[in-house]
């Protein structure tokens, strides 16, 4: 499949659309509104404004519909959804439109107004979802005879792995997985499995399969006695970006709830990875986030300036610390604090700060009260290794500790870390790695209710924890 050629024909028809749609308003507006001064066609053609519009109009559009996601995974549109999303971006658009480009209009009479806007709007949809509607079918038609698909692994080999490949690939509606092969865990291999499809090696070269064959489907099928294993295939795909990880549901499962069934021709399977929030959601996020970043850099310069003043009177080091933490999908980077600590405080080894602490210095003991050591983490999340609201990010050697007793703590490494999250509001810093584990329940639940209204709570929440200065 060629997702480019793809997203090219979306964009094409998007432009199209918004540049008839432009078009007709301007000749409706016109014949109905300005009447007096209409004469014939050609005048329309004439007004330089049609022509900024034609040009202006279709980039505004396309920058909402990236917003929304509309480009994003091409190839799992569904038709319902597809409608919702056109009906929605539509509605916020033409309304933008409506008050930018067409309340200064001389009007006779508000009806005007009203009749401009449905006009406007009903065409652009219209337009617009036609053409979608009909290359998204066509993808589907493709998708469903098989002529295209999604690169996918089964991770297991026995017969779990083989009743799993028989459930998806005997689907009444086929949902697209193009098997290229199974990873096996070590035990023993299904016969009926090798010969439907190839062995492609062990667990430790999953990585590099997921990225040599650019899969986007992981589906795990393990045995009852290889569950000890979870943990360890989802620390092999953490790395590998957004591939979509799926699981076997057993009947707990189906009982709890944890299955959500897309269609009901398709296999129930539960994905466990994969997005947590609608498109527009992640898009609005990294916009607040670039926004909020660069106010606060500047906004709080002078007390970013007495800080490091504070600090580096305070003991001799340096003003900033710097120290590796784990980011999404387990990438490596450099978090930025105001130093806290007297220098060399881990010559011991890696620990974690506790009350009363002696490693920290006075005025670092001030700082994390009110969180003024964490104000050089908006130059981390300018440069989108962090966010202002996700799981706090920890260093490698917390880490395996973590995840040797809770697998799931991996699941956080789905999201970006932040400044601040519900870990941080509802438990606080931890002092030791039971303490982190608590903590980590909250922080999953984040990720259960990941959305920009459960943001804007946090972090009015954690101005409230700073203002009464209950950090530590």
């Amino acid at each position: 499949m060629n997702k480019r050629k793809q997203i090219a024909k979306y964009v094409v028809w998007d432009v199209v659309a918004s540049m008839v749609a432009w078009g007709a308003l301007f000749l409706f507006r016109k014949q109905n509104i300005d009447v007096a001064s209409f004469d014939d066609v050609n005048q329309v053609f004439r007004d330089i404004n049609l022509w900024r519009g034609l040009l202006c109009v279709p980039l505004f559009w396309l920058f909402i519909y990236i917003v929304q996601g509309s480009y994003r995974d091409v190839y799992r549109r569904a038709r319902v959804k597809e409608f919702v999303q056109t009906l929605s971006a539509s509605v916020v658009g033409v309304v933008i439109i409506f008050f930018a480009l067409l309340l200064d209009d001389n009007i006779s009479t508000y009806h005007n107004y009203y009749s401009s806007f449905l006009f406007l709007f009903t065409v652009h949809f219209l337009l617009t979802y036609v053409g979608r509607l009909a290359i998204t079918s066509r993808a589907a038609h493709l998708i469903h005879s098989r002529q295209i698909g999604f690169p996918s692994l089964i991770v297991g080999s026995g017969n779990s792995a083989y009743a799993t490949f028989c459930d998806v690939d005997q689907q009444e509606v086929y949902s697209g997985e193009k098997f290229l092969g199974f990873v096996s865990l070590g035990g023993e291999t299904n016969v009926k499995l090798a010969a439907a499809m190839p062995c492609l090696g062990g667990l430790d070269a999953l990585p590099e399969l997921v990225t040599r064959h650019r899969v986007e489907e992981v589906i795990v099928a393990i045995e009852p006695e290889e569950n000890g294993k979870l943990k360890d295939i989802l620390r092999q795909l953490n790395p590998c970006g957004e591939v979509i990880v799926k699981l076997t549901p057993d009947i707990r499962d189906i009982v709890f709830g944890s299955v959500k069934a897309h269609s009901i021709f398709h296999s129930p399977l539960i994905t466990v990875t994969g997005r947590f929030m609608e498109d527009w959601q992640y898009s609005v996020k990294r916009l607040f986030d670039i926004g909020a970043s660069v106010v606060a850099l500047v906004v709080l310069a002078p007390l970013f300036l007495f800080t490091a003043v504070m600090v580096k009177l305070s003991s001799p080091g340096p003003v900033f610390y710097s120290q590796e933490r784990i980011g999404k999908n387990g990438v490596p980077f450099r978090m930025h604090k105001f130093r806290s600590m007297y220098v060399d405080a881990e010559r011991e080894g890696p620990a974690l700060s506790r009350d009363g602490d002696p490693r920290i210095t006075k005025w670092g003991r001030f700082m994390r009260k009110v969180r003024l050591d964490e104000i050089p983490q908006f130059y981390n999340v300018l440069r989108g290794t962090m966010s202002i609201v996700g799981p706090r990010p920890e260093r490698q050697y917390f880490i395996d500790q973590i995840v040797e007793r809770v697998p799931e703590y991996l699941l956080l490494q789905r999201v970006k870390p932040g400044i601040t999250s519900w870990g941080q509001v509802r438990y606080g810093y931890a002092e030791n790695v039971e303490e982190m584990v608590e903590r980590l329940r909250y922080d999953l639940l984040y990720l259960e209710n990941m959305s920009l209204m459960t943001d804007i709570k946090i972090m009015l929440y954690t101005v409230i924890i700073i203002v009464q200065g209950r950090g530590k």
